[in-house]
């Protein structure tokens, strides 16, 4: 049978990479469930043996269950009946076959019936998922509201909320408004406090609420009467069974049909709050939604993974002039170009995740103990990693996704703009991805600052230091170049904001530079997997040769831009 896990060696190959081990360990807390439940790991090689037995069943489901159902639930879609969600069929196949393997919330500590597993191999799963039924995935990584619960919410919440995931439950995060899109601080939605029944009540409208009729969701609303801004904010949790939300539309979108994007209405709707008031947008949503970044760059890898396979397949078949395209140089340069992309931003994808799992384990265990001064530098190291590399990784990941099921319904030709083949949907799906959790345009605003305080360049230099083979010194060398140029483009920058009169030229150029980061940074890590295993040789070198490129057109574009030249991108009214 089909196996999306077990049909693609990277998945293994990053499941194994060195710093694990340490990620495993501090999971664990030095494996003392292993005397409290069965299923738990009694030491690193457990764990590991662990993580590949259930990604094995997470790639069966996938391959022989969402797959298979993902043109159907594109076509019908859900529905709304009596003001409630209805799932397509094979959406509630789909989630039915996750929930019997014991899979939803397997990130959550074992005392709330989860699996306890670190971020890495949940990422992974979520990448499975996203390869068989992109708009699908969007329902299963909303377990991602579990996490928030878990990390902020009071213990009663917790216990009675936490395990209601491993039966099932489905999530929602309730923030965008009709007028509050990417402008969360214009929430309006109003939360009411009555103290005699002490219960909060919503009042109110949201819009574009992936799985909006969830059993559970976490809504932003404005608790602080006479609040304008993010201040007023407050995060609550709302539990379907109250039955106070009415469903009013499903919206008719262009892909991830299965997915249900709703528009609600609250009244008064009875509600909990979620760790103290005042700080649901400035904490508890900011972490809610770099995890739900991180989830959309697991997305868009899986999608861009399923459009190069469509593209490989179909060009392996479709014979024209007497060969099978994949024999012309014009369709070979752009499958061998989308196989090293994929393997880039897939080696991105886990090394943020990595990042973020270990910053993670520190928090939690700062929960148990008292972190010792050590343990503490090395949590402020991979908060900040993980908070530079995370809107890096929605960037690239979400673009990359769009240019390679671009180019893979490109070699299907005309057969690719038919509902016949796979990528017409896979096309429709990735669109999406550079837009929602953040636009494009966002990510690099979050991004930038870690061209400015330098932290994209320290951490090349930590790469730097790596031992290289000596038959790959020469790749070495070309990252090095590149991180010269990049270094003198980012000093130009720095040096003709500081004459300018406004301060917008860093923003102008912002995502020139963070590209440049971002390209230097996959070469890197392409580069040690290569150290690792050299079968990733290959594409490495095809990676690097179009990064140079790249980067040297960004670079010169910055240095031929004359400070006079900002005033051609502005719009003016006349």
């Amino acid at each position: 049978m089909a196996n999306f896990y077990t049909d693609n060696k990277d998945l293994k190959f990053h499941l194994e990479h060195p710093l694990m081990k340490k990620i495993v360990d501090l999971k664990e807390h030095n494996y003392a469930d292993h005397e409290k439940f069965d299923y738990a790991p009694a030491d690193f090689e457990d764990a590991l043996d662990n993580y590949n037995k259930v990604l094995e069943i997470v790639g069966d489901i996938c391959a022989n269950t969402i797959g298979p159902n993902a043109e159907s639930v594109d076509q019908d879609g859900p529905k709304v009946v009596d003001g409630r969600v209805e799932y397509a069929r094979g959406t509630a196949e789909n989630h039915e076959a996750l929930t019997k393997a014991g899979l939803i919330g397997m990130s959550l500590p074992r005392k709330y019936k989860g699996l306890n597993f670190s971020m890495v191999p949940y990422v992974m799963a979520a990448e499975l998922v996203s390869r068989a039924d992109a708009g699908f995935a969007n329902i299963w990584g909303l377990q991602d509201c579990a996490e928030t619960i878990h990390e902020f919410a009071s213990d009663d919440l917790k216990d009675k909320y936490l395990p209601m995931f491993n039966e099932g439950a489905t999530a929602a995060m309730d923030l965008t408004e009709p007028d509050a899109g990417s402008d969360l601080q214009a929430v309006q939605l109003k939360a009411t406090y009555n103290e005699q029944e002490d219960q909060w009540y919503l009042n109110g409208v949201k819009r574009f609420i992936t799985n909006g009729d969830a059993d559970v969701s976490l809504v932003l609303a404005r608790s602080e009467a006479g609040t304008v801004d993010g201040r007023g904010l407050s995060l609550f949790l709302y539990d379907k069974e109250d039955h106070a939300v009415n469903v009013r539309r499903i919206e008719n979108k262009l892909g991830i049909k299965g997915s249900p994007t709703c528009e609600l209405v609250f009244n008064n709707a009875p509600a909990k709050l979620i760790g103290t008031r005042k700080m649901g947008l400035i904490k508890y949503v900011m972490s809610l939604m770099n995890g739900a970044r991180l989830g959309v760059g697991a997305q868009s890898v899986g999608i861009a993974e399923a459009a190069y396979r469509e593209a490989l397949e179909y060009a392996a078949e479709r014979a024209q002039f007497g060969k099978t395209i994949d024999k012309f140089p014009a369709v070979y340069e752009m499958l061998t170009n989308m196989e090293a992309r994929v393997k880039a931003v897939r080696a991105l994808l886990y090394e943020t995740t990595r990042f973020v799992d270990v910053y993670k384990a520190y928090t939690h265990l700062s929960e148990e103990r008292k972190l010792e001064k050590e343990e503490r530098q090395e949590m402020k190291h991979y908060t900040r990693l993980s908070d530079a590399f995370t809107p890096l990784l929605k960037l690239i990941s979400s673009e990359y996704s769009n240019q390679i099921a671009y180019d893979s319904l490109q070699i299907h030709g005309g057969s690719g703009f038919m509902k016949d083949y796979p990528i017409e949907r896979i096309y429709r799906d990735a669109r999406i991805t550079t837009i929602y959790e953040g636009t494009s345009q966002l990510q690099v605003v979050a991004a930038i600052r870690g061209v400015t305080t330098g932290l994209f360049l320290k951490q090349i230099r930590a790469y730097e230091e790596t031992a290289i083979k000596p038959e790959y010194e020469h790749l070495k060398r070309r990252l090095m170049e590149m991180t010269a140029e990049y270094e003198n483009v980012v000093s130009i920058v720095e040096e003709v904001n500081e004459q300018a009169e406004e301060d917008d030229y860093i923003d102008l150029q912002a995502r020139r530079m963070v590209e440049m980061a971002g390209n230097i940074i996959m070469g890197w890590l392409l580069l040690l997997d290569t150290m690792r295993d050299e079968s990733y040789a290959q594409s490495t070198k095809v990676f690097l040769k179009m990064a140079y490129a790249e980067n040297a057109e960004k670079a010169a574009y910055i240095k031929n831009f004359e400070i006079e030249d900002m005033g051609m991108f502005k719009i003016h009214s006349d």
